[in-house]
């Protein structure tokens, strides 16, 4: 018996062994690609959504920041409300996951398509109530696909090196995507360095079908082995979810770190586009550094599963939250830096920023066992929901925190040229503010997540023995 089968085997509610292939490539490809088709969307709206409202809708920074900061704060309750709506319906007989991956992707697509549709001759307060409905709605039904695509790395397999793998195919998917974005967006959003509304739209309408692609392979390539029994509603049952998931450090730190990470990562993307545009004069120059960026992905990855293999996850995400820390802070110091600096030093912290971004997805699956370990209960979406959660405040902290910086400092979307103040301003919100950040996550996850090394491996045979005694 295979070990797909075993797997099969102690979770089926029925005791019934189902025929399927092994965990391999096909998986691997398949994860790919979800993560490929979502991020395709995701990373465009939060680069350059900003942009479209500030400089082609008009509705200033600071009230976009305020509908990001309110839209997404709803976002990461809706991602637990989905979350636990998910773990209430088990046992279907193509998998879970996979169907409501297939069967919100559609709506999720159109929605996505019409935020960036813009109605010429309307007054001001239609595109602000536009850019609010709209945007709503598409946080939502994103949520509606990514919390089922995230859970269901969890039942692809049990193997912690297995899942190590679908973490990092998974970020080599949104790294795709980001190289697409972060390379081609610059030139074919902006005309002469200004936003165009006819780019964005179509822009907007190829990435759709594209992204809708995506999904549909990944659901016909990605097989959910491990099948949980429906989680049954009793009486005072969401009480004893919260009470493990208070009890389990490992995912409130992890939720800490993601919280800092995702809030930096964003409003580096948003500010950026600020950076290169206004302080450096060239949003060409911008296509190259997304490039360079993005590149160190994969030359990461080919390291990442054997030093995982050697020195635990926590460990080596911890040196990479270093790393970035440390080249952003010195960034913010040198006086004068020239673009081919900032992109040199920059990959330099993107090294380090990926050491940690390919395996977050292991340390939720990790944080995800422990849950189970102390409650006797496989609650996958809800524990995924509620990491989507941390990762959605971040979101919504950066979208509104950045919108109301660059208001602060003086922006004026209005003004050909941006006074040397705001420029500095703009740098200060590039560099001094994620080295800070980098380095908050550095110190939370190094001093207090208690899952390094040692203790993961101990926990992954612990469930093992605890699921053959409960068979």
């Amino acid at each position: 018996m295979d070990q797909a089968q075993k797997e099969i085997e102690l979770y089926d509610s029925n005791n019934t062994i189902r025929s399927v292939r092994p965990f391999g490539l096909m998986d691997k490809v398949g994860y790919l690609l979800g993560d490929f088709g979502g991020s395709l969307f995701f990373i465009l709206v939060n680069s350059y959504l900003m942009v479209y409202y500030t400089d082609i809708l008009h509705i200033s920074a600071a009230t976009v920041g305020i509908l990001f900061l309110v839209a997404n704060i709803w976002n990461a309750f809706a991602d637990v409300l989905w979350g636990r709506f998910i773990d209430s319906r088990r046992n279907k007989k193509h998998g879970t996951f996979i169907l409501w991956i297939f069967r919100m992707s559609f709506p999720l697509v159109i929605v996505g398509m019409l935020m960036f549709v813009m109605i010429p001759g309307m007054p001001d307060g239609f595109y602000v109530a536009w850019a609010v409905a709209m945007y709503i709605l598409w946080g939502t039904l994103y949520s509606t696909v990514n919390i089922p695509y995230g859970s269901m790395a969890s039942v692809i397999t049990n193997d912690p090196v297995e899942r190590t793998s679908l973490s990092t195919w998974r970020t080599m998917g949104s790294s795709l995507a980001a190289l697409i974005i972060s390379v081609g967006g610059p030139l074919i959003l902006f005309d002469n360095n200004i936003a165009s509304a006819d780019r964005f739209l179509l822009t907007a309408v190829m990435f759709g079908f594209l992204s809708l692609a995506s999904i549909i392979v990944c659901v016909k390539l990605s097989t959910e082995r491990i099948i949980v029994p429906k989680m049954e509603k009793k009486k005072g049952d969401f009480k004893r979810t919260a009470r493990g998931l208070v009890k389990n450090k490992s995912l409130i730190w992890m939720l800490v770190v993601s919280l800092i990470f995702m809030a930096t990562m964003l409003m580096i993307g948003v500010v950026n586009v600020y950076l290169f545009k206004d302080y450096f004069g060239t949003t060409i120059a911008l296509s190259m550094f997304g490039f360079i960026q993005t590149a160190t992905v994969f030359i990461v990855v080919p390291i990442i599963n054997q030093a995982v293999t050697r020195f635990g996850k926590k460990e080596i995400g911890s040196v990479g939250l270093l790393i970035a820390g440390v080249t952003y802070l010195f960034l913010y110091l040198l006086p004068d830096v020239s673009v081919p600096l900032f992109i040199l030093l920059t990959a330099v912290g993107m090294l380090g920023i990926n050491l940690f971004n390919i395996i977050t997805w292991a340390f939720v699956t990790d944080v995800t066992d422990y849950h189970e370990y102390i409650t006797g209960k496989r609650e996958d979406g809800t524990v995924y929901s509620i990491y989507s959660f941390s990762r959605k405040i971040g979101q919504a902290l950066a979208g509104g925190l950045a919108g109301i910086a660059i208001t602060a400092v003086g922006y004026d979307a209005t003004r050909g040229t941006q006074s040397q103040d705001v420029l500095d301003g703009i740098y200060s919100l590039a560099t001094l503010a994620p080295g800070i950040m980098f380095l908050l996550g550095f110190l939370a996850l190094a001093i207090f997540y208690p899952l390094n090394k040692k203790r993961t491996n101990q926990l992954a045979d612990d469930l093992a023995k605890n699921r053959r005694e409960n068979k």
